[in-house]
Order: C-alpha cells, then sequence, then structure tokens
C-alpha cells in the first residue's frame, strides 16, 4: 500500500497496528520534529495523530484541539457526500448525520496553562464499520461506512484531515481564535442542550475567547477551559 503523502513540513510515521497517539507522544517526548503524523489505517478504524511544537502558553495552544476538529470537518465534508452531516463536540466528539463516529484527544508536555509547552500531540479515532452487526443496541453511535461513506478511502481522509487542518492552522496564525471561534460554533453538536463534561454537567451556552466551553448550571455559569481535556501522556 502507499503509504500517505502529506504537505511539506509534514512526515508520516506508519504505526503498524500500535496505538498512533500513544506512538507520537513517544515520539515528542523523545524531542521529534513538529508536524509528524502517525497513523494506523485498519481495515474497522481510523487512527492518527499530529505532533505540535507551540510557540505560545498551553492555554493558547490547546485550540489545537477544536482546530484539528474543523479541519477534519472540512475533510469529510469534501470526500463524503453532499448529504452527510458532520458535528463536533467540545470534548472531541465527533459525529456523523447525528451519530458518535469518533473522537479527538489532547496531550502535552505540560499541564500549566501558563506554560509554553515542548509539545503538544493531537489523537484521531474514528469507527470506519461498527462493531456490532445489531447497531439497534447502540443507536447513538455509528461508523463512517454505515452513513453513506462507502467510497471515503481511510488514506485519502487522513491526507485530507492533515491538509484541512493545516489551512486552519495558518489562519489561526493570521487571525488569532475569532474565525475558529465562529466556524467551530456553525459546527457544533450539543449547543443549548443539557450535556456532561469533564466532570460537570449543564447547558452548553457558547465559548469564551480561549474557545472554553461556557456550561450554564441553574443561575450559574461555569467555565470549562479546553486544558481540562488534557490526556496523561502515554
Amino acid at each position: 500500500m502507499t503509504p500517505p503523502a502529506f504537505p511539506p513540513l509534514f512526515s508520516g510515521l506508519d504505526a503498524n497496528g500500535t496505538e498512533p497517539f500513544t506512538l507520537a507522544c513517544v515520539q515528542a517526548r523523545n524531542v521529534c520534529d513538529a508536524g509528524l503524523v502517525t497513523y494506523d489505517l485498519g481495515h474497522d478504524r481510523l487512527r492518527a495523530a499530529i505532533v505540535f511544537a507551540p510557540e505560545v502558553s498551553l492555554r493558547d495552544a490547546a485550540a489545537m484541539l477544536p482546530l484539528c476538529g474543523v479541519g477534519f470537518q472540512h475533510a469529510l465534508g469534501a470526500l463524503a457526500p453532499p448529504e452527510v452531516a458532520v458535528h463536533l463536540g467540545w470534548a472531541g466528539e465527533i459525529y456523523v448525520n447525528g451519530g458518535h463516529c469518533g473522537d479527538l484527544r489532547m496531550a502535552s508536555s505540560d499541564t500549566d496553562p501558563d506554560a509554553v509547552p515542548a509539545w503538544l500531540v493531537i489523537g484521531l479515532s474514528l469507527e470506519l464499520w461498527p462493531r456490532s452487526h445489531d447497531t439497534g443496541t447502540t443507536p447513538n453511535t455509528t461508523a463512517l461506512y454505515a452513513e453513506g461513506c462507502g467510497d471515503v478511502d481511510p488514506s485519502a481522509l487522513l491526507e485530507a484531515w492533515v491538509r484541512h487542518t493545516l489551512v486552519q492552522l495558518n489562519d489561526w496564525a493570521d487571525d488569532g481564535t475569532a474565525r475558529l471561534h465562529r466556524v467551530w460554533l456553525e459546527l457544533a453538536h450539543g449547543r443549548d442542550m443539557d450535556i456532561n463534561v469533564a466532570g460537570h454537567r449543564g447547558t452548553f451556552t457558547g465559548l469564551d475567547e480561549h474557545l472554553g466551553l461556557l456550561l450554564k448550571s441553574g443561575e450559574a455559569t461555569q467555565l470549562i477551559p479546553l486544558t481540562a481535556l488534557l490526556t496523561e501522556p502515554a
């Protein structure tokens, strides 16, 4: 199989069946170049991760999570049939035609929001085929090929994700979070709904200037920063 082709300054590393997110964290810890894309193109699941080398505080760099989500939405939107709807959950969830189909996650060398991390990794996991033939038992979850996307090639989708993420990254570098804030909210799943995120429950009412979640519970509104979504580096 021909390896995926990525834009300049990005390089690929096949995880050969292991977890690409874990591999990317290990490579980043060992001081690899930014732009490394680790991937595993399984028959039933697409998994990948991108290594970033932020030059801003973690509070600002955490925007890579929603930024990569927008990049994925644009990538799948370009490859899937026009009637396929792709939306994003604030905690990294990916929804296809309303069903939970995949997730993004984030790890960093640092957890201090004011520190400039040495590296930050965004991981992607997308279900291609349903894990069970009895899809009626899990009506809120789905898989890409169950939603009319059987012609979407996983390698082409991975390449498109990286390309569209690069476009979003350049826009973010030029314009800050204002455009990303607007575009992400247009794709948001669960807005004005009762949700449970990072141990907090309330109504999703919007985002702050750092793309943190504004969650209303009763008369109080609390802010959940993107850094609350950090996972332990593998």
